[in-house]
């Protein structure tokens, strides 16, 4: 995204990337095929449990997780094919390799043949990797991160994962709908830690009834891998002479991310990175070095594709000589299992730590007529607003369509809209979105109409 915003505001522009393919993370390892594996194991998942109900009898159902697999892959590939094109249609150079500073003005390219090319101004953009403990012995084959989860060319019949939070569940709730038993170790008292307490227990209940089991308050002591099988132990934080131990066939260390700076040079031109590896950067995003910056994952935030591309934009735009902005607040959170969750603005948590008045409101999937239609009856939407002013605040929805949904409150939010004014908006009915007018109505004046 920065390099096309770059070549699109008339700068000759260079890409480097390590990897044969474009696309990095997002595209390769990440939210593109993991969304093709939700879908295709939601579809399987569906026609196992509630096609009966809509009229719709199957015989011999089963998983043939090869094509699933090739389909996920497929899915990438076009979507490789899709950034190919962008980079020819805007004129910019791609270069395959290993790019690292020789000088603030001059990149190596490491690849079969190095080369170095000059520069007047750099973008760094390298992305991140999972982070996984030496204790953990990742091997790739029992083993695994989120990059090998995607891959699995057998449905498992048993896995832990550690971690409970968006990878881990989005990743585990893929292989609950395809019949493996999947258990959660999480070290926090709640999975989604970092969302809105509300979205912990309505996601934990719904995975619950889709089998997976949840052990709150562990950490991790043992991962020892086999050749068939790995063993993890766990013990409990508020007992440690109770134990947990499992003999499963996966363990997906799932326990987040770290930026990706290895062997950058960054040392060549006087960058140093923070205690978590992190590029520290001005408000311009500007690192310590004019006319070099740092998005994405390698800095502060969150580690969200949508951040990084809303920066690369910021760059692109404030190199030119424009004056951009980015609300940091407004960029949404979003877990892809079903229900899906969505999050924007403050949590209920931050708001009563900071002191801040609010008033909630609440509305139950449950009571949507939409809702019933499909079937798709758990999660809620809640909607905090300012006591005093009724400014909406903050969103966090957990049910269908969630992801999609939460774009309306960050349009509104941008705009500084008070919960009335959201209430006031003519929805279509029957949709999910009626779902936030009527959470919006609850908060603004405690009159929603349907509960």
């Amino acid at each position: 995204m920065a390099a096309i915003r770059c070549a699109q505001l008339g700068m000759k522009t260079a890409l480097i990337e390590r990897y044969p393919v474009l696309g990095g993370t997002c595209l390769n390892v990440g939210c593109i095929p993991s969304k093709a594996l939700l879908d295709s194991s939601e579809h399987f998942h569906n026609a196992e449990t509630s096609f009966k109900t809509h009229g719709i009898n199957l015989k011999d159902l089963k998983v043939d997780m090869p094509q699933m697999i090739k389909r996920k892959r497929d899915v990438v590939l076009e979507n490789n094919k899709g950034i190919d094109f962008l980079m020819k249609k805007n004129k910019i150079d791609v270069y395959h390799g290993h790019g690292s500073f020789v000088s603030k003005n001059r990149i190596r390219i490491s690849a079969q043949d190095s080369i170095e090319i000059d520069t007047e101004r750099v973008i760094i953009a390298t992305g991140s990797k999972p982070i996984v403990p030496a204790a953990f012995n990742y091997d790739k084959q029992r083993v695994i991160t989120s990059t090998e989860a995607l891959n699995l060319e057998k449905v498992p019949g048993s896995m832990v994962i550690i971690g409970g939070g968006v990878i881990g569940l989005e990743l585990g709730s893929v292989y609950a709908r395809l019949g493996t038993e999947v258990h959660v170790v999480e070290f926090m008292d709640r999975i989604i830690a970092g969302m809105d307490s509300d979205c912990s227990r309505e996601l934990q209940k719904s995975l619950k009834n889709l089998g997976m089991q949840f052990h709150l308050r562990h950490a991790v002591t043992e991962v020892t891998p086999s050749k068939t099988k790995v063993k993890v132990v766990a013990k409990s934080r508020d007992d440690e002479s109770k134990t947990l131990s499992w003999n499963v066939d996966y363990c997906l260390v799932a326990i987040g991310r770290r930026p990706y700076t290895d062997n950058l040079g960054l040392d060549q031109i006087g960058i140093t990175t923070d205690e978590k590896g992190r590029i520290p950067v001005d408000h311009n995003l500007q690192t310590s070095v004019p006319g070099i910056y740092a998005i994405g994952d390698v800095i502060q935030g969150a580690m969200l594709a949508h951040k990084a591309e809303e920066e690369g934009m910021f760059v692109a735009e404030t190199m030119a000589g424009q004056k951009p902005h980015i609300h940091y607040n407004l960029i949404p959170g979003v877990v892809y299992t079903w229900p899906e969750v969505a999050s924007v603005g403050l949590t209920e948590e931050q708001l009563k730590e900071s002191g801040t008045p609010y008033k909630p409101g609440k509305f139950p999937f449950r009571a949507l007529g939409r809702a019933r239609a499909s079937m798709d009856l758990d999660g809620m939407v809640k909607v905090l607003a300012h006591k005093e002013t009724d400014e909406i605040l903050g969103v966090h929805i957990v049910g269908a369509r969630a992801a999609d949904m939460i774009a309306e409150a960050v349009a509104l939010m941008e705009f500084r809209a008070s919960a009335e004014d959201a209430a006031r908006m003519s929805h279509a009915h029957p949709t999910y979105t009626e779902a936030f007018k009527e959470a919006c109505m609850a908060a603004s004046a405690n009159r929603a109409i349907h509960i």
